[in-house]
């Protein structure tokens, strides 16, 4: 009886693994013969590290994955490397491990066998799935030295998403989402260390942002209050970059950045 269970395990397992064949040809993922999705390759660090990003077969963007740099190494595994993948249309994140020397074959395996998509869309409750049964918790890593520069000058935000002091590059952000009025910023030195998350409401209007700094491990609430109301601004930089100028003015007085 035993030896009959092993055997209908095995059948089964042989199935589905027949079930999953992915094949990668020409920056298309198929699985089974069908062409699921359109890979994006961004290479860095001249062509070392990649960044990618998932398109629907119709063009819609389904997934950011980004190499994430906030992280501490795993020491009992120097093979792999983290990325941190933006499930686009569902609004949902996890960290995943990819092979440092096949960093996209390790992608478009972990999609093309993620059974993640439906049709042109993600499926959220198996996004949920895959997060929870392939995603990773790294530990943030939170040492870091600021970058020398010339405090005197003022700070700029440029539209590339650098900040700057004295044509320094002393750090730069990103958008980490925007869903209801709230919207929530990352930033980073420019060695790619998550120093500070931010997350606001009212636009340039906003009073306060809540902040989690992975330094100290602190969240809290910061107050930041301003006078004047904005009803319009017209930015090459971000939509609210008035009050992005007085985050990354208390990151720096503050010794965050």
């Amino acid at each position: 009886m035993k030896n009959l269970f092993k055997l209908v395990f095995l059948l089964f397992a042989f199935q589905f693994s027949m079930a999953q064949k992915v094949e990668y040809k020409k920056n298309i993922i198929s699985v089974n013969k069908v062409d699921l999705a359109k890979v994006e390759v961004i290479k860095e660090n001249f062509g070392l590290t990649k960044n990618f990003n998932l398109y629907a077969m119709n063009g819609e963007k389904l997934i950011i994955a980004v190499l994430s740099m906030e992280y501490e190494a795993d020491k009992s595994d120097n093979t792999s490397m983290y990325y941190r993948l933006t499930f686009v249309p569902t609004n949902q994140v996890g960290i995943f491990k990819l092979s440092s020397l096949g960093q996209e074959k390790g992608f478009v395996n972990l999609i093309g066998k993620g059974n993640i998509i439906d049709g042109n869309q993600l499926d959220a409750d198996k996004v949920a799935e895959l997060i929870a049964t392939k995603g990773v918790t790294p530990r943030t890593a939170v040492h870091y030295n600021l970058v020398q520069r010339n405090v005197g000058w003022p700070i700029k935000l440029q539209p590339t998403h650098k900040i700057e002091q004295d044509n320094t590059e002393i750090g730069f952000f990103k958008v980490a989402s925007s869903v209801k009025g709230q919207d929530a910023y990352e930033f980073f030195i420019p060695s790619g260390i998550l120093v500070a998350k931010v997350n606001f409401a009212g636009g340039n209007n906003a009073q306060n942002f809540e902040l989690f700094t992975p330094k100290d491990k602190q969240r809290r609430v910061v107050s930041i209050p301003q006078k004047e109301v904005v009803k319009h601004l017209s930015s090459s930089v971000d939509p609210n970059e008035l009050t992005l100028r007085r985050v990354v003015k208390w990151l720096v007085d503050n010794k965050y950045l």
